[in-house]
C-alpha cells in the first residue's frame, strides 16, 4: 500500500483527509514543516500532500527544503488561489495544485494520477510489467500482449487500461477516469470514455458483450479484473 505524508495545521481536515484515505493509503500526518521535513527523513513516503499556509516556515519554504533531498511527488494545497502563487508552487517544483475548499474525489484522483506517474518513471526507470493471468502489460513499450501475442491498442487505449490495471478490483468513477487519461478538468463527457473502454473490450475480451477483464460497476464506473 502506497505511503502519503499529508503536512498541514488544519487538524479537522487531517483527520478528514485521513479518514478518506483509509483503506487506498496508509496516511501519516504532520502539523508544521519541522515535523513534516523530520518524518520524511524517517520514512519513504510515495507522495506528500503539503498546505501553503502552516505556521513558522510556510508551504513554498518547505517544498523547496523537501526539492533539495527528495524526488517525491508534492501536492500543494491552499486557500490562495491567485496564479502567482500557483505558479511560485509549480515553480518551485510543486508536481501539482490544489485550491481549497476542494472536492475529495478529485484530490483523490490528483493523488493517484501522481503516485502511478511517479511510479513508472521514478528516477527514469519504468515500473516493471503488469503480469496477469493472460494479459501483459509493460509501461515501457506501451504494449500490451495477450496469451505472448501483442495486441495493438492506441496511446488512449494503453493509458486507459493502464490506469484500471494499476490497481486491479479497484473501481473508479468515470470523473477519475477522464482527468487521468485526459489530463485535463471532466466535463461529463462520458460518451469518450464508453467508447474508448468498448475499443478495449473487442480487443482484450474473450467475449466483449460480457466483458470479465474490464467490468461494470453500476452507479460507479469501471474496474480490472486480471484473470478472466
Amino acid at each position: 500500500m502506497e505511503h502519503i505524508l499529508i503536512i498541514d495545521d488544519d487538524r479537522s481536515l487531517l483527520g478528514l483527509l485521513q479518514n478518506c484515505m483509509q483503506g487506498i493509503y496508509e496516511a501519516d500526518t504532520a502539523w508544521n514543516g519541522k515535523q513534516g521535513l523530520a518524518m520524511l527523513s524517517q520514512a519513504k513516503y510515495d507522495l506528500v500532500l503539503l498546505d501553503v499556509m502552516l505556521p513558522g516556515e510556510n508551504g513554498f519554504d518547505v517544498l523547496e527544503k523537501i526539492r533539495k533531498q527528495y524526488a517525491v511527488p508534492v501536492i500543494m494545497l491552499s486557500a490562495k488561489d491567485s496564479p502567482s502563487d500557483k505558479v511560485n508552487g509549480l515553480g518551485i517544483g510543486a508536481d501539482d495544485y490544489v485550491t481549497k475548499p476542494f472536492n475529495m474525489e478529485e484530490l483523490l484522483a490528483r493523488v493517484a494520477s501522481q503516485i502511478r506517474r511517479n511510479t513508472v518513471f521514478r528516477d527514469g526507470i519504468p515500473q516493471e510489467k503488469l503480469c496477469f493471468d493472460k494479459i501483459t502489460i509493460d509501461p515501457q513499450v506501451k504494449a500490451v500482449s495477450k496469451e505472448g501475442k501483442e495486441l495493438l491498442l492506441t496511446g488512449k487505449e494503453f493509458d486507459l487500461l493502464y490506469f484500471l490495471a494499476s490497481s486491479p478490483g479497484r473501481a473508479y468513477t468515470k470523473k477519475q477516469i477522464y482527468k487521468a487519461v485526459w489530463k485535463e478538468a471532466y466535463v461529463y463527457d462520458d460518451n469518450n470514455i464508453m467508447a474508448l473502454v468498448s475499443k478495449i473490450r473487442k480487443k482484450i475480451e474473450e467475449d466483449p458483450e460480457h466483458p470479465r477483464v474490464i467490468q461494470t460497476v453500476r452507479g460507479v464506473g469501471y474496474r480490472f479484473r486480471g484473470g478472466e
